[in-house]
């Protein structure tokens, strides 16, 4: 044989090598997430043994929603109706009253798997069961002792309870949680809930009802993952970013230290070689592993030149490293793991000025502007791309951190992708609650403070878990901050060691806070209110009553518009909520969190709501003025009053009308765009109280040349240029300029006036546009109740890309303001909203003269749509997608 063509044989054998573990990397873990079947226990009376028998017959029982829970299962079989909609949820049988065994079911599936021929290990994965559970495998019991506690993982090795023709079946018993409290109608219900290491909302909080079966299921992913003699698991990734850095500069090196737990469920030893990659660089180790053992497996630190560094949104770009881990024995990948690594730096230190903790990435300050955060939603159907859509959400507000409320979990690793994704830090509570954990007395809860303090019943639990959920989303670049609970700190058994030990150990390199508003957070010494306020508030609050410095929670309005409402309020109910002494408000907005004190003195100004259509608009105008004014008015004390604050709240989970910028459905409201425009990086803005207009940059770089172009407007349209003038503002800053008060109480006295305020650069691009409109002296806005249609408002709208729609509205100069006019993409058949659609602004103003452009995005290619504009002077027209 020639040498060429031994040459190639020895080419031909490496490609089938390489073939060979590209095929292992890509077929070694899959998910079991379709064809389930499930029954309750109480017709269930065989034992897990026969169930789990391939030979025992299913036919009678129903398909199963894994992953899942018991009411999403028995929405599926429209056993129950949707919870969300109407008064539906009082249809529903509540577990406290019912007794566990009512929710408690038997979860069956059968699939394909072969006992390996190659001595290697089959394992079965639970990412999360809720409460507790046995699991059986072809007749045999899986699990030695009960497997417990929903925010805990488990991984058991199946190799050896595998069928020899390779047809399997899994069944697993699923018990709700211990303890389901009693939904009384107090926050977290009697609070007993919290005994459980679980979810504490699901007893009902003031923003959403109860779930009836308290979240009980399989409810987060199975999988089946196939691995060599040693299983790689629990990679972990930390960067060091020394030095304060700038984006889009030239970088020092940064430092990667990683390491991985290597698990050798073998009687012998095994000896191999630890590798990770990243940037196409190799780290390894060789190592030798005991038998029946777990090692933690650390390798040289690595020295990476010119990172391409992770920013919070808004700063700089969200890069991320695809690294890849892997476990080689005898010239074979054993296992490999895949990590998506973000290189930053998280640091924090004390502001003395404010008597608050700042936070700092890569060096650079960075004013914290948040959202708190429940859940994706209540009945726990977590999907890729509704979390890529609620994060998106949060980004398009110009926000840059997510707090996970503590009432909830620790969110899954998709969420936590997409804020890699789309550059928003995170600050994660851990299971505590001031409400259901002790904090105050409460006349709703069952047990005393001193006997909540304790909760919840299984402390060895609570770490367990605790240490595995800090496993599972450590390696995320967003992940900035840990917090022991809701205001509230876990009991001190817990608090200790997993501040002093677990933290340390298992991550090490974020800030942990005992809890939310804690003093070491957020000193409130110089005369603040405290957290909040909570609820539509003046604007002046906003401006010049001080809060905590670093303020975790404030605010607390949101309705949807009539598009909104009608998703989930039938329509004998569609009808204006009045909250005054003679009517009583309509039991399903009660029922559906909707706030009226108060709202109603906020909308009234505008002219009493003709009816449900007009009231949904005049909410509009109350919910972007309020969240505009609230992030401006924490801007105008940027590092002297604050370090930060965070909105409470931005989303629900549930169809409530308490905080939110976007409904249940992913429908954007007028918050989410009042509060993009107040949190622009470089924003120009005006103090509702003294006029004085002003700058804030929360950049890290100055502004120079910046021209600030200010015009005042009647009702009529008449225009009254206040200045036009080139100013400059430091970086991470904010500057006075001048007040224009005084002209704004002259046209407006009778009527009320617009305020127009423009920032634009060297080349006459907007950098910040800002429009507001004002009452009269009496505080009603008359002017707004008779203005002139914009009826010769221009629209033009045309494809400019895939999936990507441009529309252009242009105001003639003889006209008057085109006013708060809302843009939707919609069916073209039954004008219905399509969502989720993304909008670069929206709820726009367009003076005379004046022209704004609008990029709709996430259009849907396979459906034929149309734009529908419709604004407070432009009635409703619908336009062609050109």
């Amino acid at each position: 044989m020639s040498n060429f063509l031994k040459l190639n044989l020895k080419q031909f054998h490496l490609i089938l090598m390489l073939l060979f573990v590209q095929q292992i990397q890509a077929q070694n873990q899959y998910e079991l997430n379709s064809a389930w079947k499930c029954n309750p226990i109480k017709s269930t009376k065989e034992s897990g043994e026969l169930i789990s028998s391939p030979s025992f017959s299913l036919n009678n029982w129903k398909p199963a929603v894994v992953p899942g829970t018991v009411l999403t299962t028995m929405l599926a079989n429209k056993e129950v109706p949707d919870p969300f909609y109407g008064m539906n949820n009082e249809k529903i049988p509540d577990i406290y009253n019912t007794g566990r065994e009512y929710y408690t079911y038997w979860f069956a599936k059968d699939f394909k798997e072969s006992i390996p021929a190659d001595g290697s290990e089959v394992w079965l994965k639970f990412r999360g069961i809720n409460y507790s559970c046995d699991v059986f495998l072809n007749g045999k019991k899986v699990n030695q002792k009960v497997f417990e506690g929903m925010f805990l993982r488990q991984s058991f090795n199946i190799t050896k309870f595998l069928a020899k023709d390779d047809n399997n079946r899994l069944a697993v018993i699923v018990y709700p949680p211990y303890t389901v409290g009693n939904a009384n109608g107090g926050q977290g219900g009697d609070g007993t809930i919290a005994k459980n290491v679980s979810l504490q909302y699901t007893a009902g909080w003031d923003w959403i009802r109860p779930i009836r079966d308290r979240n009980t299921g399989i409810w987060d992913k199975v999988y089946i993952e196939k691995t060599g003699k040693v299983n790689l698991k629990d990679p972990h990734i930390i960067t060091l970013v020394p030095e304060k850095r700038m984006p889009d500069a030239i970088q020092k090196p940064a430092i990667i230290k990683a390491s991985a737990d290597l698990e050798n469920p073998s009687s012998q030893k095994v000896e191999g070689t630890l590798v990770y990659t990243i940037d196409g660089i190799k780290v390894s180790k060789k190592v030798i592993l005991p038998p029946n053992s777990t090692t933690t497996v650390s390798l040289a630190d690595l020295s990476l030149k010119n990172p391409r560094l992770w920013w919070p949104a808004g700063y700089g770009k969200q890069e991320l490293y695809d690294t890849k881990f892997e476990f080689i024995v005898n010239d074979k990948v054993s296992d490999q793991e895949a990590v998506k690594v973000g290189v930053r730096e998280i640091q924090t230190d004390w502001n003395a000025h404010t008597a608050s903790r700042q936070i700092y990435v890569n060096g650079q300050k960075v004013f914290i502007k948040g959202g708190n955060w429940i859940i994706s939603d209540a009945m726990l159907r977590f999907t890729d791309e509704r979390y890529d859509a609620e994060i998106r959400f949060h980004r398009d507000m110009n926000l840059n951190l997510i707090r996970i409320w503590g009432g909830a979990l620790v969110e899954r690793p998709e969420f936590y992708a997409a804020c890699d994704k789309y550059g928003m830090l995170v600050f994660q509570d851990f299971w505590m609650s001031g409400d259901c954990n002790g904090r105050w007395v409460d006349p709703m809860k069952k047990e005393d403070q001193w006997t909540r303090r304790n909760y919840p019943d299984n402390h060895k639990l609570f770490l367990e878990s605790a240490a595995d959920m800090i496993k599972m989303v450590r390696n995320h670049a967003s992940l900035a901050i840990w917090c022991g609970g809701n205001e509230i700190t876990p009991p001190e058994d817990i608090l200790v060691p997993l501040r002093d030990e677990i933290l340390p150990k298992l991550d090490g390199t974020r800030w942990f806070i005992d809890y939310s508003n804690s003093d070491e957070m957020s000193f409130n010494s110089l005369g603040g209110n405290g957290d909040g306020p909570y609820g539509i508030q003046p604007l002046d609050v906003f401006w010049n009553q001080r809060t905590f410095p670093f303020n975790s929670e404030v605010g607390s309005v949101g309705t949807g518009d009539y598009e909104s409402l009608k998703r989930f309020i039938p329509k004998e109910n569609l009808v204006v909520p009045y909250h005054d002494a003679n009517q009583k408000p309509d039991s399903v907005w009660t029922y559906h969190t909707y706030t009226g004190v108060g709202y109603n003195e906020f909308i009234n100004p505008y002219g009493k709501p003709k009816d449900i259509k007009d009231f949904g608009l005049k909410a509009q105008l109350v919910n972007y003025d309020q969240y505009r004014g609230l992030i401006e008015g924490f801007s105008s004390h940027i590092w002297d009053w604050y370090t930060g604050v965070i909105i409470w709240k931005t989303q629900n989970p549930w169809t409530a009308m308490r905080g939110q910028m976007y409904d249940y459905y992913l429908d954007p409201n007028a918050c989410l765009y009042g509060l993009r425009n107040g949190s622009e990086l470089v924003h120009i803005m005006a103090n509702p109280v003294d006029g004085m207009l002003m700058m804030v940059n929360n950049d890290f770089k100055a502004r120079r040349n910046l021209m600030l172009v200010a015009k005042a407007y009647k009702i009529d349209g008449t225009v009254k240029e206040i200045t036009q003038v080139f100013t400059y503002i430091e970086s991470s800053s904010v500057k006075k300029i001048l007040s224009v008060k005084k002209i704004l109480d002259e046209i407006g006295a009778e009527d009320g006036s617009f305020l127009s305020l423009q920032l634009l650069d060297e080349n006459k691009q907007i950098v910040s546009d800002n429009m507001y409109w004002y009452p009269n002296v009496k505080g009603e806005y008359t002017g707004l109740q008779k203005m002139k249609a914009a009826e010769n408002l221009k629209v033009s709208v045309k494809s400019i890309a895939s999936g990507k729609v441009q529309v252009t509205l242009t105001n003639p100069a003889n006209n008057p303001i085109a006013f708060f006019n809302r843009v939707s993409l919609v069916d073209a058949t039954s004008k219905e909203r399509i969502l989720p659609v993304f909008y670069n602004d929206n709820y726009v103003s367009i003076a005379p003269g004046a022209e704004k452009t609008i990029i709709i995005d996430n259009v849907p290619l396979q459906t034929k749509s149309q734009v529908s504009i419709e604004g407070w002077n432009y009635a409703l027209k619908y336009f062609n997608v050109n």
